[in-house]
């Protein structure tokens, strides 16, 4: 079970540099002039790329994460809390990728502001997830 945890963590790991780099290419995105179709084209690419190899990295961590939930069992509450907010990354993951899809056919209505704190969800439940996971505290 230690290589399955290791393995787990790893992948945590990977898939949250996507989490908080693409809605970084966002900010940058929202903030491109109409005029600078290469910067645009070169973020576009940038964030797609990056949308389609944090994808799988993603669901391995919550595979892994399952599969160490079913070898050291349901106990605990703080084990529910940590899954319910791994089920809000993935919906904010799923998210992400709707947003990809409306900077990529130019229908974008929100401003760099806005997408500078959506940037920060998965900051504050990445600490949360870590104070569960290490306190256990129910």
């Amino acid at each position: 079970m230690l290589v399955v945890k290791t393995l787990h963590i790893w992948m945590v790991i990977s898939w949250f540099a996507g989490l908080f780099y693409l809605p970084r290419i966002f900010v940058n995105l929202a903030m491109v002039p109409a005029d600078s179709h290469a910067e645009r084209d070169r973020l576009l690419l940038m964030a797609g790329k990056l949308y389609k190899f944090m994808t799988p990295l993603g669901a391995l961590a919550i595979v892994l994460g399952f599969w160490l939930w079913f070898g050291y069992g349901f106990s605990g509450g703080w084990l529910h809390a940590k899954t319910t907010l791994v089920a809000v990354l993935a919906a904010y993951h799923w998210h992400c990728g709707r947003v990809l899809k409306r900077f990529q056919s130019g229908d974008n209505a929100k401003s760099h502001v806005w997408f500078r704190f959506y940037n920060e969800l998965p900051v504050i439940i990445l600490l949360v997830v870590l104070f569960l996971v290490v306190l256990k505290p129910f």
